[in-house]
């Protein structure tokens, strides 16, 4: 007849076998993982050297030269009453 301890002592916790794959499994993942982060590293250094040196200033050119282009949110838009009346179609201005 088992006793307590032996019954405590029983490994009953899935695969028993020995030698399993965690360490190599492991060791595949890091390797994995180091080699996308070596790639990633050298992709982003090569867009980064091709940027320009300088980018063009905000303000851009001043005085006559400057053409401001302002556009109209409400272009092809009609604006519609939120009231009750809006729910009767759109009314004639």
């Amino acid at each position: 007849m088992l006793t307590a301890a032996e019954v405590l002592a029983q490994n009953n916790f899935g695969n028993t076998r020995t030698g399993g794959l965690a360490g190599p499994m492991g060791l595949f993942l890091i390797l994995v993982l180091a080699i996308a982060t070596v790639l990633l590293i050298r992709n982003m250094n090569a867009r980064l050297r091709r940027l320009p040196d300088r980018f063009p200033s905000a303000s851009g050119p001043s005085g006559a030269d400057r053409v401001d282009v302002v556009a109209d949110p409400t272009d092809g838009i009609r604006a519609q009453d939120s009231s009750s009346n809006a729910a009767n179609g759109p009314q004639q201005p």
